[in-house]
């Protein structure tokens, strides 16, 4: 019997000569041969979806504790937000949409426990010892700790999700010394733009925070209806809302539905923006290959000036109303000193780390590098979920637990 041919990569649509295509792939760090029958952009969304940072993303804050509520938003549901988004808006302009998918799934994996508190926290723990950024340590999870391969360390994913992920902010000038270090390596050209992918992605994430960070404030209950019409999109968005027929809903579920089309509202103004921002840029400097967006000398993917106020408004608010809520606060200062607690107790005594960790810490001190010592430390924590986290604290701390 003859063994089928092998099934050609399907390109979900037509890209355009900006997009990132397979002709335009420079490869992967460790050398591989292709998939038959996925793209390189779709085989590096497989790994990450696959590696244990992103499993492990399901239980980790994004603003409220896991524990708080089984309903609102993680870092999980966060990367799986901005990577719907970012494929509607790749789809739209005709580019790659998975490798803006992939990027997007990927954002995340450096983050610390407890969101923003935990990376303040092991920011100041590490300051002696070279600091804690959690892009790079997203990249670093990709590059070095994902450990599921017998060839490689990390997921050896193609240059240009590696470059989207070193660029989550744009040109770098001056870059972390570790991705320095690796750029030495593998180039990644950091100083130019990178993809239109990783571009929407970037902003993408944005547009997520805004959208899933109010419905979860106005389900919380620390926002309120009447708080949002400080801000202008918002209370257009939600007199929009409003303005629907709601005399067959009860109050409770009219107001249910009435914060999830305010939100929905609010996503599409912010994306609908961003497309046709984007499609004036891309017809104004015709880029005709990945690289001229890479040259443009400006990001193409963006907000109108006025759409970027807007924006600005929207995140401003949050800030004072929801992130700085006395009760945010409360759980983000308790959080902190607990993830403290364990860095210092672990640091001080690297042998009450857990295998394989603790050997690479002792492996370290003995050849006399504090530094990559305190940095194993680091990514132990980094490696953590809320709810692990939390039980470590209570080992370390508590007389009354075993282990």
């Amino acid at each position: 019997m003859t063994a089928p041919a092998p099934a050609t990569p399907v390109v979900a649509n037509v890209l355009a000569p900006y997009a990132v295509q397979a002709k335009h792939a420079r490869g992967r760090q460790f050398a591989e041969a292709e998939s038959a029958s996925r793209t390189p952009w779709q085989r590096d969304r497989d790994r990450v979806l696959h590696s244990t940072g992103f499993r492990n993303l399901q239980y980790k804050t994004q603003v409220f504790l896991n524990h708080q509520g089984d309903f609102f938003r993680t870092r999980l549901t966060h990367s799986l937000e901005v990577a719907q988004i970012a494929r509607s808006i790749a789809r739209t302009l005709q580019a790659n949409e998975d490798l803006a998918e992939v990027i997007s799934l990927a954002h995340d994996l450096g983050h610390t426990p407890f969101g923003h508190a935990g990376e303040d926290a092991l920011e100041a723990a590490m300051a002696p010892w070279g600091g804690f950024d959690h892009n790079v340590q997203s990249f670093r999870q990709v590059t070095e700790l994902e450990n599921r391969y017998q060839a490689f360390d990390g997921l050896n994913l193609t240059w240009e999700t590696l470059e989207g992920l070193a660029k989550h902010h744009g040109p770098v000038s001056v870059p972390h010394p570790w991705l320095a270090s690796f750029n030495q390596r593998y180039p990644l050209e950091l100083t130019t733009h990178a993809s239109l992918e990783a571009q929407i992605a970037a902003l993408c994430d944005d547009i997520a925070y805004h959208g899933h960070d109010l419905d979860d404030g106005l389900r919380a209950g620390l926002l309120k209806f009447e708080d949002i019409e400080e801000v202008p999109l918002l209370k257009q968005c939600l007199e929009g809302a409003r303005a629907l027929d709601w005399s067959r809903f009860s109050a409770l579920d009219r107001s249910q539905r009435l914060r999830h089309e305010t939100v929905r509202r609010v996503i599409n103004a912010l994306v609908g923006d961003v497309i046709a921002t984007t499609q004036t840029n891309l017809a104004r400097l015709n880029p005709q290959s990945p690289d001229d967006v890479r040259r443009a000398g400006q990001a193409l993917v963006g907000f109108s000036p006025a759409m970027a106020q807007r924006n600005k408004e929207i995140r401003t608010f949050l800030y004072g109303h929801m992130y700085r809520h006395w009760t945010v606060a409360r759980m983000g200062s308790k959080a902190k000193r607990a993830l403290g607690d364990v860095f210092t107790i672990l640091a001080g005594d690297t042998r009450l780390l857990p295998p394989p960790w603790r050997e690479r810490a002792l492996m370290a001190e003995a050849h006399g590098q504090e530094r990559a010592a305190k940095r194993v430390v680091a990514d132990y924590i980094t490696s953590m979920t809320d709810r692990s986290a939390m039980t470590e604290h209570q080992r370390l701390t508590d007389l009354s637990t075993l282990g």
